[in-house]
């Protein structure tokens, strides 16, 4: 039988991503999206995209019956913390909702697919420096709506593997960048160092707080990781997702103007600047590692290369 996932999000980074590399292990994918097609969307064979709001039950039920995929890969999400302060209903409609709609439909198959769901290293919060790498056993109290979100993706998805013998796997996703992503540091960088090899901008780069440290994930270990948690994960297990090891933003910045051979000054702005900044981002991926033979293959400097001749494309 040909496996057969429903990618949700497809439209996003991550989901964009992994709709492209399951089509090149041979895979026909549905990518579901509530905004705009991927740059690709009608390129690839064997995968086809369909509109789809996930708050809308009747409407997921419809495609999950219609299409009968083997795998769910769930990212579709309201993923931003500051937007889920400001409109926190909107957030718990579309991440718990939207989530609960998937399982409820899928209870209703005669054939379960495993469902690997897109959690979040923000469901851990603040975590004593005693803790760090965070492991999964770390009490979860998350800090926003948002993280407060993914905790009850990863207690719905737990749930309906203990009550209804949904083949579950949550993944805890710790800082993710690569080609494409928007609104994060490393992205930030990169941009403006191709806005200054091109003209568009002075040379100088407006950067927030370099100081905390982070594990930045390529984004093709990313895709990788959730095809090997749907593969070996434990059923109603979670799992962290994180780089091996983490760098200084000024480490990773530097990195960046290095291999972009930009000559810059480097200004600090107070726009960029955050309340406050936990000093380090880090989890274990010992689990992971243990149960389905995982490990990031990416180094930093191939992320910040490819997301540089990414831009520089694109820009």
């Amino acid at each position: 039988m040909t496996n057969r996932a429903l990618v949700t999000g497809a439209e996003g980074f991550i989901g964009s991503h992994m709709v492209s590399f399951l089509q090149s292990k041979g895979w026909h994918v549905i990518g579901s999206h509530l905004a705009a097609l991927p740059r690709f969307a009608g390129k690839l064979p064997n995968v086809c995209f369909v509109p789809c709001d996930l708050r809308n039950g009747q409407r997921v039920s419809q495609i999950v019956h219609e299409y009968q995929p083997t795998h769910i890969f769930h990212f579709a999400a309201q993923s931003l913390p500051t937007v889920s302060w400001a409109d926190p209903t909107t957030t718990f409609e579309s991440n718990i909702m939207g989530s609960l709609h998937i399982f409820e439909a899928v209870r209703h198959m005669r054939r379960r697919p495993v469902v690997v769901s897109a959690c979040s290293s923000a469901e851990y919060g603040h975590v004593p420096e005693s803790a760090i790498p965070v492991k999964e056993n770390q009490s979860l109290k998350p800090l926003h709506p948002y993280g407060i979100s993914k905790v009850c993706l990863d207690l719905l998805a737990r749930e309906y593997f203990l009550d209804y013998k949904i083949p579950a796997v949550n993944v805890r996703l710790f800082n993710t960048t690569g080609p494409g992503k928007t609104s994060d540091a490393p992205s930030d960088f990169v941009r403006q160092l191709v806005a200054i090899r091109k003209g568009k901008q002075s040379p100088v780069i407006e950067v927030g707080n370099l100081r905390p440290r982070r594990a930045f994930l390529d984004v093709k270990d990313t895709v990788r990781g959730f095809y090997l948690a749907a593969a070996k994960g434990k059923r109603g297990e979670s799992y962290n997702l994180c780089a091996t090891r983490t760098y200084k933003m000024s480490e990773l910045l530097n990195t960046a103007i290095r291999l972009s051979g930009v000559k810059a000054q480097v200004r600090q702005v107070a726009r960029l600047m955050r309340p406050s900044d936990e000093r380090i981002i880090f989890g274990s991926t010992e689990k992971m590692r243990k149960d389905t033979g995982w490990k990031p293959l990416m180094s930093l400097e191939h992320t910040l290369k490819s997301m540089l001749d990414y831009w520089n494309g694109v820009s």
